[in-house]
């Protein structure tokens, strides 16, 4: 297909577009309100066409189709040409008019009685000079290319900025025009009626465009009855202020602002967009029930997780529904899409802040490089493929044993980001004959290796596995990595593997000095980075506590006591990837992991969170420790000391000393015996190249037993 078909067809998408928005009774505006264009590998090119609905805010039109040229120029030339030259013809025309009775309104004004005779010539002047200056200042400062819908401050400053160049051009071209002809009549443009000018010209013109806004606001907006439901909102700020938007934009359906509520004592007793401050969150159960609110929405995004905590459990009593406004980063990122008031969730209780990605420093290392991603059909692996892909790999293989999972991935990246090249494979990495195989046939760049056992009493049960996925597995990897001179090779490891009590936290604590060890001898950066457990993902505690309360409970805790950190998955992602920019080889990561979370007290968060009350509703039963437990999780060996990084949420362990013997003893024994190696003698190899796992082992026992005696 041509570039001429290739905008012909973009021109019947947009036709289409219109036509299937109008038969489902979305409201739009007369122009798309976004237009981008990509041409991808193969000369596929998509085009996605946004346009602006009151009722829903976007909806979005894309097509795909495949170019004969790789040039998008005559593809975006002859789209602009179409949807955006008559409109600026016609505004450039209203503008005309505007500046013409804006002339003759000051000369009018100024003389009161009627322009006099001598003065007509220069009235003339002005009008004619004032009419081409004024549109060719309007083009140059853009005012002809923006949609007035969402003016605002910043747009009534260009404006005025215009007008007052437009002004000055007029005054100064009447005057040097009536001096190079020597006119006998008054060619300077008389203070005042320059004046009068620059006043009626904001007026007009900011009008006219401000007047869009006014209407979208009100006029066009459908008038329907709405939700009877009262809102209160929590946080008279930015966030509030979108919230409130948010509501009128879906024609209060889903509810009526009736107040805010804000501990700032300045705020107290104002109104913000006429909705007035009813107290602080100390005042939220006199407020509820005082105005009858049916529902909160907490519009706090950089709320710590304790105060959000708090007026949950406030809410919790007062009998109300509780929703949640996400921070803007999460609107951007594309975790939240269409309307961004959403039912509150239990990682909004941890208060995280959210991930800076210095974007130049990732893309420098990502950007055109083959990328592997081993267990990228895991909840860490996948989404670290969903970061990645927005860097705009050379090619992205994604490698894991479950092809389900690997075949679901796949088809979601696909959908995302069409332009890349995504390779699949299937393979053990215990297999090093198809390891090796697959890093010479691609021979990657960078690697993130996310493929583990992680399941900490699975692998007490299956300790001989555990030793040989987590570390002949990574051992295999990293030799094949080295061998094809990978530039980067990011290992996930966890903060189990400080001074471990279990089988799982041992062996990825050996992968940590294995990976240092290769590291002093290769021409490969290897770095490891360590952080703790994952909301959401397939292991952590919070899908198993949905499903027990979905049961009805009990909601079972292994100890009061029991504390963990916790991250979310795209953060966790995002600081995995950022960390492998910052490589330098043989670092250990550690990510900052906020404060410890007690397990109990997530548990009764989610509870509530649920609609019900912790031990009343549903019930919190005590199992006791499991093998391989202990109560509270580490970042740093007692040997390991810290230093920061350019990045506040990422900091690096001082290397410890690694007797690389020792474990060149251990893989090869793995090797050699493997499946055959008893739970004892899996313990023995650990403990010989980490001599304090069999004395922290015996401390958790012990621990256990004491626990369960008293």
């Amino acid at each position: 297909m041509t570039a001429r078909a290739s905008a012909s067809l973009a021109f019947i998408l947009l036709a289409n577009g219109y036509r299937l928005m109008m038969k489902r009774n979305h409201k739009i505006t007369a122009y798309p309100a976004y237009i981008s264009i990509k041409i991808g590998q193969n000369n596929y090119t998509t085009v996605n066409v946004s346009f602006h609905c009151n009722s829903c805010k976007y909806m979005k039109v894309v097509v795909k189709f495949r170019t004969v040229s790789s040039r998008t120029g005559l593809i975006e030339k002859g789209l602009s040409y179409v949807l955006f030259r008559k409109r600026t013809l016609i505004l450039m025309l209203i503008d005309a008019m505007l500046i013409n009775l804006a002339a003759f309104g000051s000369f009018y004004l100024r003389f009161q009685e009627g322009i006099p005779l001598e003065y007509y010539q220069t009235y003339y002047n002005t009008a004619i000079a004032a009419t081409i200056l004024y549109i060719a200042v309007f083009y140059v400062f853009g005012l002809y290319n923006r949609i007035w819908q969402y003016a605002s401050t910043g747009e009534l400053l260009s404006i005025v900025y215009a007008v007052t160049v437009g002004t000055g051009g007029t005054a100064a071209v009447v005057y040097f025009y009536g001096v190079a002809l020597a006119s006998t009549h008054p060619f300077r443009l008389p203070h005042t009626a320059a004046m009068l000018l620059w006043l009626a010209m904001v007026f007009l013109i900011g009008g006219s465009r401000f007047i869009w806004r006014i209407l979208q606001e009100n006029a066009f907006d459908r008038h329907v009855p709405g939700s009877q439901k009262q809102v209160l909102i929590v946080g008279a700020g930015d966030a509030g202020v979108l919230a409130v938007r948010e509501l009128k934009n879906r024609n209060y359906r889903d509810g009526r602002p009736i107040g805010f509520i804000d501990d700032n004592h300045s705020k107290q007793k104002l109104q913000l967009l006429g909705i007035p401050v009813l107290g602080s969150r100390k005042d939220i159960g006199r407020v509820v029930k005082g105005h009858n609110i049916d529902e909160v929405i907490i519009a706090m995004p950089s709320a710590s997780g304790e105060s959000v905590r708090e007026i949950v459990e406030i809410c919790e009593h007062s009998g109300v529904d509780l929703k949640i406004m996400p921070g803007v980063y999460d609107i951007i990122s594309g975790d939240i899409s269409v309307n961004p008031i959403r039912q509150i969730q239990v990682e909004d209780l941890l208060g995280r802040d959210a991930v800076c990605v210095d974007l130049e420093e990732v893309a420098s290392y990502v950007a055109g490089e083959t990328v592997f991603i081993t267990g990228a059909g895991g909840s860490i692996g996948s989404e670290i493929c969903r970061q990645i892909a927005r860097f705009n790999p050379g090619k992205l293989v994604l490698l894991g044993h479950g092809e389900n999972s690997i075949f679901e991935i796949e088809q979601e990246l696909r959908d995302e980001h069409p332009g890349i090249d995504y390779i699949t494979e299937i393979l053990d990495i215990k297999d090093r004959q198809k390891v090796n195989l697959i890093f010479e046939r691609y021979r990657p760049g960078v690697v993130f290796h996310a493929a583990a056992h992680k399941h900490v009493p699975l692998m007490e049960r299956n300790p001989e596995e555990a030793l040989k996925n987590n570390v002949i597995g990574t051992q295999n990897l990293a030799e094949a990595a080295d061998k094809t001179r990978v530039k980067i090779f990011v290992s996930i490891s966890t903060d189990k593997a400080v001074n471990p009590t279990s089988v799982m936290g041992a062996t990825k604590r050996t992968v940590e000095m294995l990976i240092q060890s290769l590291d002093l001898r290769s021409q490969t950066k290897f770095v490891a980075v360590r952080f703790g457990n994952v909301l959401g993902s397939s292991g952590s505690v919070i899908p198993t506590f949905k499903r027990q309360i979905a049961k009805g409970g009990p909601v079972t805790v292994t100890h009061p006591d029991m504390v963990r950190y916790f991250m979310t998955i795209p953060e966790a992602a995002q600081l995995v990837i950022q960390a492998g920019a910052m490589a330098k080889g043989g670092e250990i990561f550690i990510l900052d992991m906020g404060k410890p979370v007690k397990i109990v007290d997530l548990a009764k968060d989610l509870i509530r969170l649920s609609g019900f009350k912790p031990d009343i509703d549903i019930k919190i039963q005590f199992t006791g420790i499991r093998p391989g437990e202990k109560l509270y999780e580490e970042l740093l060996t007692a040997e390991e000391g810290i230093t920061s990084t350019k990045h506040s949420r990422i900091f690096v362990a001082k290397p410890s000393v690694i007797d690389i013997k020792l474990l060149e003893e251990l893989t090869h024994i793995v090797r050699e015996r493997g499946s055959y190696l008893t739970r004892d003698e899996v313990i023995e190899l650990l403990q010989s190249v980490i001599p304090s796992f069999h004395k922290t082992a015996k401390k958790a026992v012990a621990s256990k037993l004491s626990g369960s005696k008293g």
